[in-house]
């Protein structure tokens, strides 16, 4: 039987949105470079990890892992798939969010929809 390994988030600036959703999720963190990755990187002729077209963050617990690569196009329509997010205090939780580049879109009695920096939506509940 099939288990989730990654999930993927196609973007505009990988290392940016990688970073945010690293900060966004509890145990989650960008992937350190080594330098086999390093080199990998400097045969594409890239130098800096802020250009790098595919950013990995991994869970701390086990979770999916996190993708964020680098497409030419921008996104147009609303997400079919979206990550939802819960935490004790919402609010709290959805200034914290907004403070990191999240953008509150819309708001209901038992949940918040944000976008991220490049504009995809998820959502946030309270916890209980």
């Amino acid at each position: 039987m099939a288990r989730l390994r990654d999930i993927v988030f196609d973007c505009a600036h990988p290392a940016a949105t990688a970073r945010f959703w690293a900060a966004a999720t509890d145990g989650y963190a960008v992937a350190p470079y080594d330098d086999e990755e390093l080199a990998r990187l400097r045969s594409l002729g890239i130098t800096d990890v802020e250009d790098d077209p595919t950013v990995l963050v991994e869970s701390s617990r086990g979770g999916p892992r996190l993708w964020f690569q680098l497409v030419p196009e921008g996104k147009s329509v609303k997400n079919r798939v979206h990550l939802d997010l819960s935490a004790p205090d919402r609010e709290a939780e959805a200034e914290r969010l907004v403070g990191l580049g999240a953008t509150v879109r819309d708001r209901y009695p038992d949940h918040l929809v944000l976008v991220d920096p490049e504009g995809n939506e998820f959502c946030l509940v309270g916890e209980g």
